[in-house]
């Protein structure tokens, strides 16, 4: 009995250490999967993708209106003095009428067609949202990368200078050199673990917008597998064509389209509309039937209506040149917005290559900072130079190695951005 009792209770810790350790881990996700998550639980796109189904269900609306409409309707009557010498004083009525439209100058087929451009442009718009989304994604993502390098570089940073504190104090101790090293060194470690929390309380502001963007839960321990310290390979050649591939520049042309199909619906106003109708009818009152007094009436009818515009005094051309003018308007806009695109495009192109620069120089100064610790640290052991001199060349490498860091992510960020500008991030 002893022995099964052990065997539960070791169960039931193992299984409370499992919760515990699988709470501890952070949750890491790779690029696309954050993009996944975002697609999914982002309210811009599922806002977007209203739109979209709203777009099909106007168009598959606007299909419908050639089709015959069937109306039905019933009425009850009563009636007093005098109406009642002519009328029963109770009458019960009941219709059914349908209308075919025949012809309505194109209106129909007109309306299909800018309900399908509807759908176009709901869905340019949708896409316009998702590369947003995608570039708000990748930076904040490349950003929770930096935060995360630029703590563990603090970290390294609070170790050398807490080695160097203790070397500093072991030679106070030891009356090798004077107290105001040790007390520089500290001043130091105390900057560096100021330092230390700012880099936590940015990593945790990268993580909460991380969260944000994807629909995660705020206080989800966000992680990254890719490092910014890892190599970004370039094409030798950036492309700087752009226009046809924005969704911005194909909203705008359904956009003139549909302006263009409101002009010629305009025109179809101007033209002949033909319609056909049919019915029947059914009352029941005291010899409501004037041919024979008897109490029921029933009939139907058919109806052919043709109605033709003879004189507008030209509103409907001026409405057709407003909306010309309106089309023009939009053509400009197109022109302007192709423009800007260029302007766009090459301010990325050149953020890209000044993040390249960034880079070489960044290194170039690591390299040279680091061979700087190197020597002071050997010259320092020698007692050839202050522990000063020493606290200088660290933090000379650790604003060089900061750099790096930056200058990584810098490119990440800004290459997206440039695939955003030329329309490929997707």
């Amino acid at each position: 009995m002893n022995i099964i009792k052990l065997i539960k209770s070791s169960l039931w810790l193992t299984a409370i250490f499992t919760a515990l350790s699988s709470q501890a881990q952070p949750s890491v996700y790779s690029l696309q999967d954050y993009r996944r998550l975002a697609m999914e639980h982002n309210k811009k796109i599922k806002a977007a993708q209203s739109q979209v189904q709203a777009s099909q269900a106007a168009w598959e609306g606007a299909k419908l209106n050639n089709r015959p409409s069937l109306d039905g309707s019933v009425m009850g009557i009563y009636v007093g003095k005098p109406l009642d010498k002519l009328l029963p004083p109770v009458i019960g009525s009941a219709s059914l009428s349908a209308t075919q439209p025949i012809y309505a100058g194109g209106k129909i087929r007109l309306g299909v067609q800018a309900a399908e451009k509807g759908i176009r442009i709901a869905e340019g718009q949708k896409t316009i949202a998702e590369a947003d989304l995608m570039l708000a994604v990748e930076t904040a993502y490349w950003q929770l990368s930096q935060a995360k390098a630029r703590v563990q570089l603090t970290e390294k940073y609070r170790q050398m200078l807490q080695g160097l504190r203790d070397e500093l104090k072991n030679a106070v101790d030891a009356g090798l050199t004077y107290k105001n090293d040790q007390l520089r060194a500290e001043v130091s470690l105390n900057e560096a673990d100021l330092n230390y929390t700012r880099a936590s309380d940015a990593l945790t502001l990268t993580r909460l917008n991380l969260a944000q963007l994807t629909g995660l839960p705020a206080d989800a321990d966000l992680s990254v597998p890719d490092s910014v310290t890892v190599e970004l390979i370039l094409p030798s050649h950036l492309d700087t064509t752009y226009a046809d591939n924005r969704p911005e520049v194909q909203v705008l042309k359904d956009l003139i389209e549909v302006q263009q199909i409101q002009a010629g619906m305009i025109r179809a106003d101007a033209k002949p509309q033909i319609g056909l109708s049919a019915g029947a009818f059914g009352s029941a009152g005291k010899r409501v039937n004037f041919s024979n007094n008897d109490n029921l009436l029933g009939s139907y009818f058919g109806v052919v209506s043709l109605s033709v515009p003879i004189v507008d005094w030209g509103r409907n051309h001026k409405k057709v040149t407003e909306q010309q003018m309106k089309v023009q308007a939009s053509r400009w806009e197109l022109d302007d917005t192709r423009e800007r695109i260029g302007i766009e495009v090459q301010g990325a192109l050149l953020q890209v290559r000044e993040s390249e620069k960034k880079i070489q120089l960044s290194d170039l100064s690591l390299s040279q900072a680091e061979e700087n610790l190197r020597l002071a640290t050997d010259r320092f052991k020698a007692g050839t130079i202050t522990g000063k001199d020493v606290l200088e060349a660290q933090a000379v490498w650790q604003q060089a190695y900061a750099s790096t860091i930056d200058a990584r992510a810098e490119l990440r960020i800004n290459t997206a951005s440039y695939k955003k500008a030329i329309g490929e991030l997707k």
